[in-house]
């Protein structure tokens, strides 16, 4: 839909700063941050980032791991055998038996076994899925930081909502107390009653008490804020002034659901499952590998580590090389099972990922309708302002002359006051809608680097 652009008045926000008061630094040394740098410091500290690193650093691992697969294996390995009863047999020969005996009482043998896969379709099928691997890590990663983004600036946003109410109320109160001070005056020289002072003192006594609760709403805004940021609860916060614009013109760039990271996780997803089926199939194809192995061994009447062919212990070496080939014939229909399962998976996946766009699609959808309506609705309480500050002005005036009683001065108050208080909030439910239409075209991160 086609509207004239506007300015909004411009309104001071805080921007919320969170900084770890270390030994020997004084509360002078704070240093102002924009929201940019607190996003950047919920990045750095905040543990479901943490987490999301440690993943990455994981599926590196997973990649030297399924490598090592297609690289040689080298083991050593060594026996004694002591043999307290030989096992005799009969041989035998020219019509007459002879008794002898199987072996040796101590026998000794130490090998080096080299094992090289040649062809194996598990090795390679893990090898692409490692890095496959360290790809997803890495998306779910950038949507577990997308999300911490759009708690801050949230966060950030309900934060400021908070304050202006504060200065609001702050701005009610001292005008209300100088017309109580007014009426005291008038009051104790007899130009005025005493229920209009009694009138106006309860006023002010209830803006006092809205007051002190929009303090504790800041402070509790504050907190919520340090937790999405990762710092403290005791951790000062600094502010810095700042002017907020609305941007009517995000509306007319559009969306890319294929670019959002929710579809991006699901389409890898879905090839770690193609994976995982190929890895499955690889069960029916041969498999082949070269095996090497050269060693020593000793046989002998006595211990034969410590004792050579001089003493009746016979020691050679030995050598080995063989070609292993192991083909498949019937697993009993076990493999063609697993197969079919890892299908149905990629299946379901392809479902989840049809149901994401759709859900990305409304919330798009959604996102701008919500986005016009909290533009229309701002402009609205602008003018609202405006027009409860004439009133406010003239009321205040009538009452000085006598041309409008206290009720009438103390509305028009009250109505100023809540005209404020609408715009702040008009101006949250905008931040917000930006925040959520910036996030349905994937570019929250232009919160963090604005210049991008």
């Amino acid at each position: 839909m086609n509207r004239k652009p506007f300015k909004a008045k411009s309104l001071k926000i805080g921007i919320t700063v969170a900084l770890m008061v270390f030994g020997g630094v004084s509360a002078d040394a704070q240093q102002v941050v924009t929201l940019q740098d607190a996003i950047s410091q919920a990045l750095n500290n905040k543990a479901d980032a943490k987490k999301a690193a440690l993943e990455i650093q994981k599926a590196e691992y997973k990649i030297t791991e399924a490598k090592a697969g297609a690289l040689p294996r080298v083991t050593v390995g060594s026996n004694l055998t002591y043999n307290p009863i030989i096992q005799e047999s009969v041989i035998e020969f020219g019509g007459q038996k002879t008794v002898v005996k199987l072996g040796q009482p101590w026998t000794a043998n130490v090998a080096a076994t080299v094992n090289q896969a040649l062809f194996d379709q598990k090795v390679f099928i893990g090898l692409k899925a490692a890095k496959s691997t360290r790809e997803f890590y890495v998306l779910n990663a950038q949507l577990t930081n997308e999300e911490i983004i759009a708690n801050v600036a949230t966060a950030y946003y309900n934060v400021f909502v908070q304050q202006e109410n504060q200065k609001t109320l702050e701005a009610s109160y001292q005008n209300t107390e100088k017309v109580r001070n007014i009426i005291k005056s008038l009051t104790e020289n007899g130009l005025a009653k005493q229920i209009d002072l009694d009138r106006t003192n309860v006023q002010l006594t209830n803006i006092g008490a809205s007051k002190q609760k929009v303090i504790n709403a800041v402070e509790l805004t504050k907190n919520a804020l340090k937790f999405y940021m990762g710092v403290p609860i005791n951790t000062p916060i600094v502010l810095e002034e700042k002017s907020i614009e609305p941007k009517p013109e995000i509306i007319s760039s559009l969306a890319n659901i294929d670019e959002r990271s929710e579809i991006k996780v699901l389409e890898k997803q879905r090839e770690l499952l193609k994976f995982n089926k190929q890895a499955t199939e690889a069960a029916l194809y041969p498999t082949v590998g070269l095996q090497g192995q050269y060693g020593w061994a000793g046989l002998g009447s006595k211990f034969p580590l410590t004792n050579g062919s001089n003493n009746g212990v016979n020691w050679s070496d030995f050598a080995s090389v063989a070609l292993n080939i192991n083909i498949p014939i019937f697993t009993g229909g076990a493999n063609r099972s697993k197969i079919q399962q890892a299908q149905i998976d990629i299946e379901s996946v392809e479902q989840d990922i049809e149901n994401a766009k759709q859900g990305l699609n409304l919330d798009y959808r959604n996102s701008i309708t919500n986005i016009e309506n909290a533009l229309i609705n701002l402009e609205t309480m602008k003018e609202n302002v405006k027009l409860a500050e004439k009133v406010q002005k003239n009321s205040q005036s009538n009452y000085q002359y006598g041309l409008a009683n206290l009720t009438e001065l103390l509305d028009a108050e009250n109505a100023l006051t809540q005209a404020k208080q609408n715009y702040a909030n008009a101006l949250l439910d905008y931040k917000q809608a930006e925040i959520q239409l910036i996030k349905a075209k994937g570019e929250l991160n232009t919160l963090q680097n604005p210049s991008k």
